[in-house]
């Protein structure tokens, strides 16, 4: 389970003095205790459950990030990618994007998309059988773009 990983993490990171890997290792402590605690949740979060938790750290690291870069402050943005560093270590392997494309081309023949108009079925379908493999982001970007080709 991963928040006996997470507590045994926080632990070595606490001797190792390393606190830049504490820092992340406690947002997704917090997280996926907030995620538990949630109302209508079971006490125990199935993996697919902490995938969706670790995903959603990610995106808030790299959209401050973004922001932070925007603003002019390295000093706030290197302490959002730090913790992304550390977040996505407890994160299946992504997809590159070369098999995304595979992927959403096989299911735009599966689903018989035409246009730009199928792009909520193909998108349905891909998060669907992708969730946890691969950034959302990525797979709207190839969907539009295989969509316009047709």
């Amino acid at each position: 389970m991963l928040q006996e990983t997470i507590d045994q993490d926080i632990k070595t990171a606490m001797l190792a003095k390393d606190n830049v890997r504490l820092r992340g290792l406690r947002a997704i402590k917090a997280a996926l205790l907030n995620a538990r605690t949630e109302k209508g949740a079971s006490e125990t979060l199935t993996e697919d459950a902490e995938v969706k938790v670790l995903q959603r750290l990610v995106k808030q690291r790299k959209e401050s990030s973004e922001i932070y870069e925007t603003q002019n402050r390295p000093d706030l943005r290197q302490i959002e990618v730090e913790e992304l560093e550390v977040i996505e270590a407890y994160l299946p392997k992504q997809m590159d994007r070369d098999a995304i494309v595979a992927h959403v081309r096989d299911a735009i023949v599966r689903t018989g998309a035409g246009s730009s108009k199928d792009m909520g079925k193909v998108m349905g379908l891909v998060n669907k059988e992708l969730a946890g493999k691969a950034d959302g982001k990525t797979i709207s970007e190839v969907v539009k773009e295989l969509l316009a080709a047709l």
